[in-house]
């Protein structure tokens, strides 16, 4: 993943990039011995706790609901691939409505094209399912069996070693050589597993000779003579450097021989243990927790974080959208990790269509926050913000931002409606004007590369626009589509600037600019860089508008732009 810088107020700090969101803030108990306050008078639009028959009847009445299709839904169909917190989620729906719309979710999450009417994912799904029950029933339906499960999670796989007859078997070096007999078996050898590995084999045995294959971690399972005095032995046994007793003191949960030639790292107990653990987990797909957090139901802590999106038009049909996340520090869990103090945030974003549909790659970033354990306290007062640039046509979407504290556990989850807009070649436009507490022009090898980059121009957004009286506000935006003089080939018009206090006419200061004078202006597009000192315009603590009209006066056209801000 590429090293970015993530901007901490008055430091800049390495990170990798990262992101996740928060619902409800939790609620304070009482004591056990201390009486809740009296409510007021008129509190009969108060919700009134549950009592504990009510209590007992919502589940009672959500039991008997999910005894439909829902049930098998849940418990068959995707019993495999739906995670602890979905499964959660989805059984605290309230009713047939909410259901339906969380399956959907469920399977457009896991969609990998979300764009076209198909969904590839829930087929092949389904087929597994189907293939499974008709080739490993054994008196159970196939998607019961552990290679139903298997198969169903993580597919076919590269190759499969069939001893389903059993019979004569040579070990392999690691099991401790020699020969023996076995029960029925199988080794599944996947290439990759993603979240487990890479060549991960999977043994399944049949020791009941019934037909059903179960997967083990003991590769000496299948081994039919292990009970058997002085025979299957293996080359160390057959050499007397071993006895066939020892395999019965094994400490690793095997009863394998001692290996002839060394153990392999893929025998190791804990690799083993821990290979078949996470086999029977569900599988885990990009994005997994924080894209359910977008659409389940489950309530966090809160995370504060604020978040703004600005646009600047690159062409009539094309965007670029600039997603600004802040989190204060204060609200952040820091640890002690390599001799720093560190926090841990995932911040996830995505850009849908309003009926969900995907119209931008998401988002995924994990953001690493490394502070002195000397300036942890002063830091703590400051503020840590991301930014992500996203091409988008014009249009109106969704967008979905969550983020999540790692270390404490916190999330915070965002979800507006934003409105992409599009350029008329044959009118004034103009992009967001960002009132910014930084603006700086960039090393050519770093223009139009990073976070807050705009051009060749850092241009860090002041998210809430929020100013102290010693800062001073940095003030940018474009215009584009002048009317071009005939001769200069540059834009023809004016730039005018007004502050007023908010909700007064009375003018704190009130000038223009020829747009002949801005540097390298021409007439398809004026950036507008300018600094405002709060010190020097002795802006008392207050609410402010700033009022911006742009005049073009060969086309005879005028476009107004606001802003507003504060100042501690």
């Amino acid at each position: 993943m590429n090293a970015t810088r993530l901007s901490i107020v008055g430091v800049s700090i390495s990170i990798l990039l990262g992101l996740s969101l928060a619902g409800p803030q939790q609620q304070t108990t009482p004591p056990a011995n201390q009486q809740p306050a009296a409510p007021p008078a008129q509190s009969e639009t108060n919700a009134r706790p549950m009592t504990e028959k009510q209590r007992k009847a919502k589940e009672k009445k959500a039991r008997e609901e999910l005894a439909t299709p829902y049930k098998k839904w849940l418990n068959e169909d995707v019993a495999y691939i739906i995670t602890d917190e979905e499964r959660s989620a989805f059984k605290q729906a309230n009713n047939d409505e909410e259901r339906e719309q969380f399956i959907e979710q469920f399977w457009l999450r896991r969609d990998p094209t979300p764009d076209t009417e198909e969904n590839e994912f829930k087929e092949e799904h389904y087929r597994r399912i189907a293939y499974a029950n008709e080739h490993y029933a054994s008196g159970i339906p196939g998607w019961k069996t552990d290679r139903g499960r298997i198969y169903i999670t993580f597919g076919p796989p590269d190759e499969i070693e069939d001893h389903s007859s059993g019979g004569f078997y040579e070990r392999p070096p690691e099991e401790g050589g020699g020969e023996t007999s076995t029960f029925p078996f199988q080794q599944w050898r996947y290439r990759y597993i993603d979240g487990i590995g890479n060549n991960i084999i999977i043994e399944f045995v049949d020791p009941t000779m019934s037909g059903e294959f179960r997967m083990t971690s003991d590769p000496s399972e299948k081994d039919a003579l292990l009970y058997v005095p002085g025979a299957g032995l293996t080359m160390m046994e057959q050499m007397g450097l071993s006895d066939k007793t020892q395999r019965f003191n094994n400490t690793d949960g095997t009863h394998l021989g001692q290996a002839f030639g060394g153990q392999p790292e893929s025998m190791n107990e804990f690799n083993r243990i821990e290979q078949f653990a996470k086999l029977q987990q569900a599988p885990k797909i990009k994005l997994t927790d924080l894209e359910a957090d977008i659409k389940s139901k489950i309530s966090y802590n809160i995370l504060p974080m604020k978040v703004r999106v600005d646009y600047f038009p690159i062409t009539d049909a094309s965007v670029i959208a600039t997603v600004t996340v802040q989190f204060d520090n204060k609200d952040l869990q820091f640890r002690s990790k390599d001799g720093v103090q560190k926090a841990e945030l995932e911040i996830l974003g995505r850009i849908t269509s309003m009926t969900h549909r995907r119209v931008a790659t998401p988002f995924d970033d994990p953001v690493n926050i490394a502070i002195s354990p000397s300036m942890l306290q002063q830091l703590s007062q400051n503020r840590s913000i991301y930014q992500k640039a996203i091409p988008l046509p014009p249009g109106t979407f969704r967008l979905s931002v969550v983020a999540k504290d790692v270390v404490a556990g916190n999330v915070a989850i965002m979800e507006q409606a934003i409105t992409v807009p599009r350029m008329d070649p044959d009118k004034l436009s103009a992009s967001s004007l960002i009132l910014a507490d930084i603006m700086e022009h960039v090393p050519d090898k770093s223009i139009g590369t990073g976070m807050f980059v705009l051009g060749d121009t850092k241009v860090r957004p002041r998210l809430g626009n929020s100013f102290k009286q010693e800062e001073k506000i940095g003030i940018y935006f474009k215009v584009y589509n002048f009317g071009p003089d005939e001769n200069t080939h540059k834009p023809s018009g004016q730039i005018s600037y007004e502050l007023t206090h908010t909700g007064s006419a009375d003018k704190i200061f009130d000038f223009s600019e020829d747009l002949g004078q801005i540097p390298e202006a021409n007439a398809s597009q004026v950036t507008v860089e300018k600094f405002l000192s709060v010190k020097d315009w002795k802006l008392t603590p207050g609410s402010y508008t700033l009022r911006v009209k742009v005049t073009d006066k060969k086309r005879n056209q005028s476009l107004p732009l606001t802003a507003q801000f504060t100042v501690t």
